[in-house]
């Protein structure tokens, strides 16, 4: 028993280990939170955008010796400006208009980081560097993702109905464009939660693997806020486990134990497995042919 205890205690011996855990647990938390919303809107591609355009902001922040966050944030801001800009400029359709800004500032800062003293490694806003994730880092992560925590907290109601029915959220005196304004707010404030965690390239993981798990385990919107968050934290303590004994990149596995835990669920989930749908059809094809047999003599 002891063995186990100091096996599972001996991570954690380390300082860099303790707030590796805590800014993992924040940010997948938050993400998996806002990721019921988005799977709900079919905004996937959105959080991809958002997650992506703001490395230009992340460089120019460092480069002026700014919080990374500011930087971030401010562009994931101007991103989702752009994107509504083209949408609705003209006869530019939504993901064409979320291809085109994402990709334009995601390589803006491909070359802003090429520009950048050869002695500064920037590659850890691509790729994460959760075990470098200083007091401040980890302050600044806590603050985030707080805020969109109250947030989505107070208006948890006004975002489910804008969610599911945005007519009727008008018709009730709301305004679906503040609402929809509010949500990718808050989704760029989240994706900067999850830069440090697992870099710009893979936080769109965790803006919609959550949200999709709890929507294939449950069919109540209430469960998927609580079924989201707690499969993600543990998706983010097993991932960081595991990449404490194997040795291997720590953003990387957390996302990939949340895409292995998504393909079981996917498989076996109690209701819509695709494994136990398919057994489920065959039980219940075998009585109507066992009495269309007996129907025949």
């Amino acid at each position: 028993m002891s063995a186990i205890v100091n096996l599972l205690l001996e991570p954690f011996d380390y300082a860099f280990m303790v707030r590796a855990l805590g800014a993992a647990l924040i940010s997948s938390i938050v993400c998996a939170l806002l990721s019921c919303w988005l799977v709900l809107i079919g905004w996937s591609l959105m959080g991809d955008a958002v997650s992506h355009a703001v490395l230009p902001g992340v460089v120019l922040a460092y480069l002026l010796g700014w919080p990374f966050a500011v930087g971030a944030v401010t562009f994931g801001l101007l991103a989702v400006a752009l994107i509504g800009a083209v949408r609705d400029g003209g006869r530019v359709k939504e993901d064409a208009a979320i291809g085109i800004v994402f990709t334009t500032l995601f390589a803006l800062g491909l070359v802003l980081i090429s520009t950048v003293p050869s002695h500064t490694d920037l590659n850890h806003i691509v790729f994460g560097n959760l075990l470098g994730v200083s007091r401040t880092d980890l302050l600044q992560i806590a603050v985030l993702g707080a805020v969109v925590a109250v947030v989505v907290v107070l208006k948890r109601r006004d975002l489910t109905l804008f969610a599911f029915d945005p007519t009727q959220a008008y018709a009730i005196g709301l305004n679906p464009r503040r609402l929809g304004a509010l949500l990718l707010t808050l989704l760029a404030f989240t994706a900067v939660t999850a830069l440090q965690v697992v870099g710009v390239v893979l936080v769109v993981a965790m803006l919609i693997i959550p949200g999709t798990t709890a929507y294939l385990l449950t069919d109540r919107f209430g469960r998927m806020l609580v079924i989201a968050p707690v499969f993600s934290a543990a998706c983010a303590v097993l991932g960081l486990y595991i990449s404490y004994y194997w040795d291997t990149s720590p953003g990387g596995m957390i996302v990939l134990v949340q895409g292995i835990g998504f393909a079981l669920v996917y498989l076996f989930a109690p209701r819509h497995g695709i494994v136990v749908s398919g057994l489920r059809g065959r039980g219940a094809a075998a009585p109507m042919r066992d009495g269309a047999h007996s129907a025949g003599k």
